[in-house]
């Protein structure tokens, strides 16, 4: 006891008057301790409350939210974002959801204050223990966890542990629990960049909230504990694991059955499939969507703000595009036989080493979509394929195309090749497999509504992931035969029937570049006198040169910018015969011209954009144009209908249908074309290599391109009604004799075999 005490107490005992006067003293001094304390204390308080965010604020809260793409149906076919978020109220958030979610976060949330007093003092007890100063787990409920998204901070120091408890109070004070378990709901980060749980259960299963079922209900309630370690795509072990543990925490609560949990537990994870050699139907088109989107708006209103963009997309007939293209690439690049595998890896890894993992193989294998597979053993017989943690095998079934009389002939153990799956059985993680490669041509094909311009349908391209390229509307071409009904279009123009006659002889000129130039027809013969139907129905090309220059080059130039084309067109008469350059999309639209009889609409591909608001930001209204008189389309209608019925394209009649169309090649067989039309809708296929290689001996657009109109042309007509051309009021079919070029241009003298050869 030390001296000032020790006398004091004596002094209290001698005189105890003067001990109740120390006792009050002390009395005093320790009230005004604790007044200075609680002043102070209350002053810190009033300061973290002035600098704490406005709680009110989240009534106005409008998070970054996805431009949504829609088909002409009003169904979404794409999204641009940068973080995910889809905001829904809390009554379309399902029982389970909410279950898993207060299970796993926070049981008591509907009955206490916001504010879980007892676990942030065991919290502090744990932290004065470890001697550790910032505030440990296991302390924060569903308001705090809302409180801390406020502060965009998840520091762990006391000083935003008591920003984040005046911050749930504030909260707690304002908003009803129904609302604050909403809001927690949509502005928690799910992983991936996406927040809330309606975009989760969008991303991850590609399904609506109430759709959900329990397993994938517990998962995603799994996920804001830790969204990048709990990851499905990324870490689906522990995905799973997650999601078993919140189905034993609701079974514990009470919220479900032990044996409803248990029966949850055992079901696979199957997840929304993305990428892993999948492709976006419309992924090209949304691309074309994109780019005119950002010419046209703030980096913010498209990325953050919202914008609603109504296309004129037909989601059927994209679909059936995209099958048309792709089956098409992969059937002409099966026929130029097996390139071999595209990589060999060594199988089985060195012990101590981890196994062989392809980067597509984060994605679980779904049934009609692309793999990398790993050969693990191979014979005769079969071959085993490894992707991922699944297992398939293929025989000479499998592989027939290639030519090799069994599997071991072209794949050893080690190889990686693509396998298309037609299977997967998520039990035995076994999946079905057939023999791929991906092909090294590549194509378009685009498809417009004659009527209005409206742009149904585009595939610019086998493999977007690859190439970004859309060649539907990026790459020009030339376009080789299908510019002849230009020709004779104008032709008509100057007095031409499909009656008059001309020369189908060999024919000596002088090109662009002051060399002998001897045009050939495609199959090496000339027929003599033959007439201008005959010549496009065949689509003859000495006869078309003849015509263009009794017209004048100029005048097919100016027909073809009438038509849309826009590429360069020097005035040299080879361009009559397909030197000039079109897109895809250009030549669609051009031969609108013919099924509207003679009237052009401009292709257009937005029909509306409005904001987040619903405020129309712009409108498009189908714009047309009249390019030729009815009666010139009228005859030229009449023979691309021969072309079909008779001519180049006559395996297009197989479909039964009142159809029209031209084919298209050019020399060397680098570019394969087929554009054509239905009464309704016209559609243009080019096949090519992007490199400007030539595709092989006789691979011309009626072999190459047609086959892939024909099966996009089959299946969108299917089970639709007949429809039937218009007719022009006015057919000109004039006595041969009265063309007036006939007697100065077309009776040229023809060469002998000793005139000059081909350049």
């Amino acid at each position: 006891m030390s001296a000032k005490l020790y006398n004091a107490v004596m002094v209290s005992r001698l005189d105890p008057s003067a001990g109740r006067r120390a006792h009050r003293r002390a009395c005093l001094a320790a009230g005004i301790l604790l007044a200075a304390l609680a002043g102070a204390a209350a002053g810190i308080l009033a300061g973290y409350a002035f600098n704490i965010p406005d709680v009110q604020s989240l009534e106005d809260y409008r998070p970054d939210v996805i431009t949504e793409v829609y088909a002409d149906d009003n169904s979404v076919i794409g999204e641009l974002c940068i973080e995910r978020r889809m905001v829904v109220p809390y009554e379309a958030i399902p029982q389970h959801l909410r279950a898993a979610i207060l299970a796993t976060e926070d049981t008591q949330f509907f009955s206490h204050s916001g504010i879980d007093y007892v676990s942030i003092l065991r919290a502090v007890a744990k932290d004065l223990i470890r001697r550790s100063f910032p505030v440990g787990k296991g302390a924060s409920t569903i308001t705090q966890q809302l409180s801390r998204m406020l502060l965009l901070s998840n520091e762990k120091t006391y000083d935003r542990k008591i920003k984040e408890v005046l911050i749930a109070r504030k909260i707690e004070a304002i908003y009803t629990k129904q609302q604050i378990f909403a809001l927690y709901c949509n502005l928690h980060p799910m992983g991936h960049g996406i927040y809330g749980v309606a975009a989760a259960a969008d991303s991850y299963f590609g399904k609506k909230l109430g759709d959900l079922n329990l397993q994938e209900c517990a998962l995603i309630a799994g996920l804001p504990s830790n969204p990048s370690r709990f990851s499905p795509r990324l870490h689906p072990a522990s995905a799973v694991a997650r999601r078993n543990f919140v189905l034993d925490r609701m079974a514990e609560e009470g919220m479900i059955s032990r044996d409803l949990a248990a029966s949850a537990k055992t079901q696979p994870l199957v997840l929304k499939q993305e990428g892993g050699g999948a492709e976006i139907p419309a992924a090209h088109f949304l691309e074309h969507v994109r780019k005119y989107l950002a010419e046209r708006y703030s980096t913010d209103e498209i990325w953050r703000r919202g914008l609603r963009v109504y296309t004129t997309l037909d989601a059927s007939m994209q679909e059936a595009a995209h099958r048309a293209l792709v089956g098409g690439l992969e059937a002409f690049d099966k026929r130029h036989g097996w390139r071999g595998p595209v990589g060999t890896v060594g199988e089985p890894a060195a012990p101590g080493t981890a196994p062989y993992a392809h980067p597509s193989w984060r994605t679980p294998p779904a049934a009609d979509r692309m793999a990398v597979g790993l050969i693990t053993e191979s014979d005769a017989a079969e071959a085993q394929v490894r992707i991922g943690d699944y297992s398939g095998r293929i025989g000479p079934e499998q592989i027939r195309w290639t030519g090799a009389a069994g599997p071991s002939d072209i794949l050893k153990p080690g190889d990686l090749a693509w396998f298309r799956i037609h299977i997967v059985d998520e039990k035995d993680r076994t999946v079905t497999l057939s023999l791929e490669q991906k092909p090294e041509v590549d194509g378009a094909i685009v498809a417009v509504d004659n009527r209005t311009g409206a742009i149904r349908a585009m595939a610019g391209g086998y493999d977007f992931q690859s190439s970004e390229f859309n060649r539907a509307t990026q790459a020009m071409r030339q376009v080789g035969s299908t510019i002849k009904p230009l020709v004779y279009a104008a032709a008509f123009e100057k007095g031409f029937t499909r009656e008059s006659t001309v020369q189908d002889t060999p024919y000596l000129l002088v090109d662009g570049l002051g060399r002998p130039w001897r045009p050939l027809n495609y199959d090496g013969e000339f027929k003599g006198e033959v007439t201008v139907g005959q010549a496009l129905v065949e689509s003859r090309n000495v006869p078309t040169v003849r015509v263009a220059e009794a017209i004048g080059i100029e005048n097919v130039v100016r027909m073809a910018r009438r038509f849309g084309l826009s590429g360069p067109m020097k005035p040299y008469l080879s361009l009559a015969i397909g030197a000039a350059e079109a897109t895809p999309l250009e030549m669609a639209s051009a031969y609108t011209v013919f099924p509207n009889l003679g009237i052009r609409a401009t292709p257009y591909f937005i029909r509306e954009v409005e904001d987040y608001d619903h405020r129309t930001k712009e409108e498009t209204r189908p714009a047309t144009q009249r390019v030729l008189e009815p009666g010139i389309a009228g005859e030229i209608l009449d023979l691309l209908q021969e072309v079909v019925a008779s001519g180049t394209a006559k395996a297009a009649a197989t479909l039964g249908r009142p159809l029209g169309g031209k084919t298209g090649t050019t020399d060397d067989f680098t570019d394969a074309w087929f554009v054509g039309f239905s009464p309704s809708i016209t559609a243009a296929v080019w096949i090519g290599h992007d490199r400007n290689r030539p595709l092989g001996r006789r691979q011309s657009g009626s072999v190459v391109a047609l086959p892939v109109w024909i099966e996009f042309m089959g299946e969108i007509l299917a089970g639709r009604p007949v429809e039937a051309f218009q007719s022009s009021r006015t057919k000109r079919y004039a006595s041969p004799d009265s063309t007036p070029y006939k007697r100065r241009h077309l009776y040229i003298e023809t060469l002998t075999e000793s005139g000059p050869e081909e350049p």
